[in-house]
C-alpha cells in the first residue's frame, strides 16, 4: 500500500508540478476558493505524472502495450511514410489514453532503433481515425533481431501539446523499457510486422510494460480484434 500510494513522479512532470503549486499559492493568497481549486489542480498533476513500475512478461516474440490506456482501433495502415517502412498496409493497433491514465510510454519489443521522425500538425480528438494522418505525432521505426520491423507512433491529443521521445538512432532497446511522455490525453499506435496479428479487442484496457497485445511466433488468424 506504501508502494502505491507513493508512485514515482516522471521527471517531466516537475516543472509543471512546481508551476501548479506555485500558481495555488497566489491563488490562495488571493481569494481561498481558488485556492482551493488550484490545490485540486496540483494534486491532479501529480497524479497525471506519476510513473509506476510494471512487470514486463519476459517470453521471446511477445508485443507489449507500450501505453496505458484503451484498444480504440484495430485495423490494417500504411505506417507514416516518414521512418520508411514502405506503404504496405499492416495492421495496427490504436491505444487512446485519457488524461487519468499514465501517460509514460514504453518499448513494445526487444529492437533496435533503426529512425525517428517527428511531424508537426494538428491537435484534433486523438480518438478518431484521422489523428493518425493529421495530428502532431513522433514516429519510431524498430528492428527486430530477426529483421522484421515495427513501427511505434506517438500522437498528440485535443489537449496533448508535448510529445516526449527519449530515443536515438541505434540505440538497442527491451520490451518494456520507458522512452517518453506526452501530455495530456493521446495516443499511441503499433504497426504489427505483416502477417502477425493482435491479441487484445477494441475496447479492452491495457497497461503498459504489461499486457500482451501480440506473439510474433504465433499463427494467430486473421482478426481484427473486435468485441462480441
Amino acid at each position: 500500500m506504501f508502494e502505491t500510494v507513493l508512485t514515482p513522479i516522471h521527471r517531466k512532470g516537475w516543472p509543471l508540478i512546481a508551476v501548479f503549486a506555485a500558481a495555488t499559492v497566489l491563488l490562495w493568497w488571493l481569494w481561498t476558493p481558488l485556492g482551493l481549486l488550484g490545490l485540486v489542480l496540483t494534486a491532479w498533476c501529480v497524479y497525471f505524472f506519476r510513473d509506476p513500475d510494471r512487470v514486463t512478461p519476459t517470453r521471446a516474440g511477445l508485443v507489449i502495450s507500450p501505453a496505458d490506456g484503451v484498444v480504440q482501433m484495430i485495423q490494417p495502415a500504411s505506417p507514416p511514410p516518414e521512418i520508411n517502412m514502405g506503404g504496405r498496409p499492416l495492421m495496427r493497433i490504436s491505444i487512446f489514453m485519457n488524461v487519468f491514465n499514465v501517460h509514460v510510454n514504453r518499448i513494445p519489443v526487444d529492437a533496435e532503433v533503426v529512425t525517428l521522425a517527428h511531424r508537426p500538425g494538428k491537435f484534433v480528438n486523438a480518438s478518431l481515425d484521422k489523428a493518425s494522418e493529421e495530428n502532431e505525432r513522433q514516429s519510431v521505426h524498430l528492428r527486430l533481431p530477426d529483421g522484421r520491423d515495427v513501427g511505434l507512433v506517438q500522437i498528440a491529443g485535443l489537449v496533448a501539446r508535448r510529445i516526449h521521445c527519449d530515443l536515438t538512432a541505434g540505440r538497442r532497446v527491451r520490451a518494456g523499457e520507458r522512452f517518453g511522455i506526452i501530455r495530456f490525453g493521446s495516443r499511441v499506435d503499433v504497426y504489427l510486422p505483416d502477417g502477425v496479428q493482435p491479441l487484445v479487442a477494441v475496447g479492452q484496457t491495457t497497461l503498459a510494460g504489461e499486457t500482451v497485445i501480440a506473439d510474433l511466433n504465433s499463427e494467430e488468424p486473421v482478426r481484427l480484434g473486435e468485441r462480441r
